[in-house]
């Protein structure tokens, strides 16, 4: 039985540029089975699949279709987006997808669309993805000139085309409003909602906006059915997932596990654990806008809500870890300038709380802290929490800030009250030592 759907491709010479190649192993199946379907089986094929959105919000795919006016009701353009912006740190899953196996990607968009109503649909890609868009280019031209895209696919009523658009990079584009007025030709900020993007998104029309690996999974559900497809899963959610982790482990990587495995398999296993030498402190468990965890959390499964219940995100899905010679001062200064960086300027928690936040990380960090650094860091985090921004670029930055305040609060402390960060004050003794 297929158990790696995501991956089946990967490593298989030169599939990823040749279509041939790709249908041989079973591609373009579940586009084709999806051409005898009604779009309203497919919606409910995938909802009762489970599927849960993997960009990090976790939704249910099936169920955020279905709120799209049914096909032969509403406005007759709709729209659907991949979104292929992947710049969440220590995150690089999509990429894989892209360039190893292209088809997969265009034969997951083909269903969606046809699913939804849409003949047009768009990939907003990373700008630095040069070998992705490139090979996504080739995979369109090829299922174009095979009848698999355009006009009267397969001699059936509908047409689709997918259009590759370069991104001019920033994080906020992660944010789907963001990404629709990026899109649009407009300033890259979020849209009030609602309307929601399923009832007025692109150009005003109905419109879905997926991540790569959520229409990645779409083929072989599609081609297999929903009973498969929730089988592969471990836990309570279905599927499988690219389970990445980055930091200082043996192997750092990404691979294609059942949902629900346990974070000491992906770690210890897969990933080779830490280095010698090395004990692992905490991890942020899905990419650098979670919560930290702790070694207590190494045996829960890898699934949306039992993260969540942790008191974390399981976000993309990639673990980042956090070793006890690393800082966790400097790791969490690290990611707050890339946040403060990426901020639209829309908001004020977001456009001048984070570069506050990074000026007291950096007091603290550098020696020149205080306690009352520390206390302004608790309110600065408190401030930019949910519910006080206009999205969730804010509170996602906040979230390892205000966990590392309590998981790490000695850590904290002994910056301020020895004037200087313990870890290079040990690393320089070190040096000493042995230099």
């Amino acid at each position: 039985m297929l158990t790696k759907p995501l991956t089946k491709n990967i490593g298989t010479e030169n599939v990823a540029a040749d279509i041939d190649r790709y249908r041989d192993n079973g591609g373009y199946r579940g586009w084709l089975k999806s051409l005898s379907m009604s779009p309203q089986d497919i919606v409910t094929t995938v909802q009762d699949a489970g599927l849960r959105g993997r960009g990090g919000a976790g939704f249910n795919t099936g169920l955020k279709w279905s709120f799209v006016p049914p096909v032969g009701q509403g406005p007759e353009i709709r729209y659907l987006v991949c979104n292929a912006d992947e710049m969440e740190p220590g995150t690089f899953k999509d990429r894989l997808l892209m360039e190893r196996d292209p088809h997969l990607l265009i034969e997951g968009m083909a269903i969606a669309a046809y699913a939804i109503g849409a003949t047009s649909a768009y990939i907003f890609i990373r700008g630095e993805y040069h070998l992705a868009a490139t090979r996504l280019q080739e995979a369109i031209a090829a299922a174009t000139a095979t009848g698999l895209l355009g006009k009267q696919i397969q001699g059936r009523d509908y047409s689709l085309t997918i259009h590759v658009h370069r991104s001019a990079g920033n994080y906020i584009c992660g944010e789907e409003t963001a990404l629709l007025n990026a899109l649009e030709g407009r300033r890259a900020i979020p849209r009030a909602k609602p309307p929601f993007p399923q009832v007025s998104g692109l150009w005003g029309r109905p419109t879905v906006v997926n991540n790569v690996e959520t229409l990645c999974n779409l083929p072989d559900l599609i081609e297999m059915g929903a009973g498969w497809y929730r089988s592969l899963g471990r836990g309570q959610d279905s599927g499988t997932k690219l389970f990445g982790v980055s930091g200082m482990v043996k192997n750092p990587g990404t691979w294609e596990l059942p949902m629900g495995t346990p974070i000491r398999e992906i770690i210890e296993e897969h990933a080779g654990g830490m280095f010698d030498g090395l004990n692992l402190r905490g991890f942020l468990p899905g990419g650098g806008s979670t919560d930290f965890l702790g070694p207590e959390h190494l045996d829960l499964p890898m699934d949306y809500d039992v993260i969540g219940r942790a008191g974390s995100r399981m976000g993309t899905g990639t673990i980042t870890v956090l070793d006890d010679q690393t800082c966790p001062v400097g790791m969490v200064l690290n990611l707050s300038r890339f946040f403060a960086r990426e901020s639209c300027g829309w908001c004020t928690p977001c456009r001048d709380g984070l570069p506050w936040v990074v000026q007291l990380l950096e007091r603290i960090e550098f020696g020149h802290g205080s306690r009352e650094d520390l206390r302004l860091l608790q309110e600065q985090a408190q401030r930019m929490g949910p519910g006080n921004t206009f999205c969730a670029l804010a509170p996602g930055a906040a979230e390892p800030l205000q966990s590392a305040l309590k998981m790490f609060a000695q850590d904290f402390i002994d910056h301020v009250t020895g004037g200087c960060c313990p870890y290079d004050r040990v690393q320089a003794i070190e040096h000493r030592t042995t230099g």
